[in-house]
């Protein structure tokens, strides 16, 4: 039987879950069985990655290690070549850790992972994996073992897989129109697709019996990035007739269903198992835009690229990044979504960039012209902190940070534009990642009652031990042992074990064609991290 149950929330926050769960007047309670588990489970806030960001912070769940022993970063992977900037999005081959889904494998575990990202190309492991985010014609031979796909289509008759993967032309609609009527249809088309996921975690959790179930769902955090205002209690209006009320109906439905579907596998797992729910960061409301290379600019770091009406110009100045003279620029940001900076330093005498013996004070004057940055209305610090990449991501790939991580007063994504003025306020508040997100148990062996902040890291060696398993040495988080019932506890005691071992080779899979980066990136536009 199933012993342990993870339950991923992308983008959940105690904001919005602690409103589901209250009898609100005129709506009642939304999530009646989460209710129940805050009641009688454990909850703690979970610190997610310094930049709370899909791809690292899953990735930190998944291998128990920071982004700089991990490697994953952002959504785009780039290398700076010097006249160049050159990028492709990340996959599961550039995550330079153990997932625990290996881990669990080679110990002897079956698992199953369902709908979590850079788990594409999946590895060899004892059980079943399904990866998220990737077009849906790549599903099929990213799913593991491949009989699984035949399986699903022939057991489940209303088995759509082009609803798990993001159907791009459907979202990219929601940007054309936004009307009342549209808006709402927007958030309900996610729906079916949550509930695909649903099914088909049911189906394999009903006849597998993996020892490890997990299913992650994520249409959490996309409504939240475009329903915010309807969600955040503190946004919510009074009068809530025409749109206000059919876009908190349509949200409220969808948090209603997600509650059914985890009291199924909750159902389904038996009352041995353990469950555990966690989210990779939390949401906020973001009232303002910082103009990150606009700033750079006016202090002399960038030069933005001069358009010679060339096609290649035209086609730089129309890309998603930033269009830029590198021959003149030592400081940039790349993508709103990584909300850092890059220090360009030279190689070699003659390349473009700062010379090397001077990194240390360029980046101290940098750190201290970002500190100047003020609210226009209220005059506090705009730039809340500036994180240094070799404090905040040690580890092997610690040079592939940002120099700086930027933490903005609202939590908010930059913007790369080249646009006047640096700073703005937007006209109406939108949801952006909060750093605090959500980390519950439920379930045998679990106590009640709420414990202090947990770590992002700490949710892998969490699970390993639900399962009964030793915990890597080499994990930087540590077992979540206030989650657990003292008796049982004391009945299995925490069990250090062996380093992670590198993962294993894979063999190649297909790309993503040009049309299909294009498309990604217009998820990633509408979304907020990219522009």
């Amino acid at each position: 039987m199933t012993s342990t149950l993870f339950i991923g929330l992308d983008g959940c926050t105690f904001t919005v879950l602690n409103e589901m769960v209250r009898d609100l007047p005129g709506e009642g309670i939304t999530m009646p069985f989460m209710k129940k588990v805050l009641e009688n489970g454990v909850r703690a806030k979970l610190r997610s990655t310094p930049n709370p960001l899909t791809p690292p912070a899953w990735c930190s769940i998944m291998t128990g290690k920071n982004p700089g022993a991990h490697g994953v970063f952002d959504f785009i992977r780039a290398e700076d070549k010097g006249g160049e900037v050159f990028w492709t999005l990340y996959d599961a081959r550039d995550v330079d850790s153990e997932m625990i889904w290996s881990i669990a494998s080679r110990k002897k575990k079956t698992v199953a992972a369902l709908n979590f990202p850079l788990t594409a190309p999946p590895p060899d492991v004892n059980g079943a994996i399904i990866p998220g985010f990737i077009p849906a014609k790549h599903l099929r031979r990213n799913t593991h073992p491949r009989e699984l796909f035949e399986r699903l289509k022939q057991n489940l008759p209303d088995f759509k897989p082009k609803e798990l993967a993001w159907d791009f032309d459907n979202e990219k609609q929601a940007l054309e129109a936004l009307s009342p009527e549209d808006t709402a249809n927007w958030v309900r088309y996610h729906l079916p697709r949550e509930e695909q996921w649903f099914k088909v975690a049911e189906y394999v959790l009903a006849n597998d019996k993996p020892d490890l179930m997990a299913v992650m769902f994520d249409g959490v955090d996309k409504i939240q990035h475009q329903a915010w205002p309807w969600l955040d209690p503190e946004l919510l209006t009074e009068n809530r007739e025409g749109h206000d009320k059919a876009m908190r109906e349509v949200c409220r439905e969808y948090f209603a269903n997600l509650d059914g579907y985890i009291e199924r596998l909750v159902t389904l797992a038996g009352p041995e198992a353990q469950v555990f729910f966690a989210s990779d960061h939390g949401f906020t409301a973001s009232t303002d835009v910082l103009r990150i290379n606009s700033f750079l600019a006016d202090l002399g770091y960038l030069t933005w690229a001069k358009n010679d009406g060339s096609e290649q110009a035209l086609r730089r100045e129309a890309s998603d990044f930033a269009n830029l003279d590198w021959s003149k620029t030592t400081a940039y940001c790349r993508t709103p979504s990584s909300n850092g900076i890059h220090i360009r330093v030279a190689e070699k005498p003659g390349d473009p960039g700062i010379d090397a013996k001077d990194y240390d004070t360029f980046r101290d004057k940098l750190i201290a012209d970002l500190k100047t940055l003020k609210h226009p209305e209220s005059g506090a610090p705009f730039v809340a902190d500036v994180l240094k990449r070799e404090e905040w991501f040690p580890g092997p790939h610690m040079k592939e940070a940002c120099d700086l991580t930027l933490v903005l007063h609202d939590h908010g994504f930059v913007s790369i534009r080249d646009l006047k003025p640096a700073l703005i306020k937007r006209d109406i508040p939108v949801g952006t990642h909060h750093p605090d997100g959500i980390f519950l148990a439920y379930g045998h062996g679990i106590t009640a009652g709420e414990v202090g902040m947990q770590q992002i890291v700490d949710v892998c060696p969490t699970l390993l031990h639900s399962l009964g398993l030793t915990i890597p040495s080499d994990l930087e988080g540590k077992v979540s042992e206030p989650f657990f019932d003292p008796e049982w506890l004391a009945a299995h005691p925490v069990r250090q074990g062996a380093k992670t071992r590198p993962m294993a080779s894979r063999a190649p899979t297909e790309e993503m064609d040009a049309e299909e980066r294009k498309q990604m990136i217009e998820q990633l536009q509408m979304l907020g991290y990219m522009e």
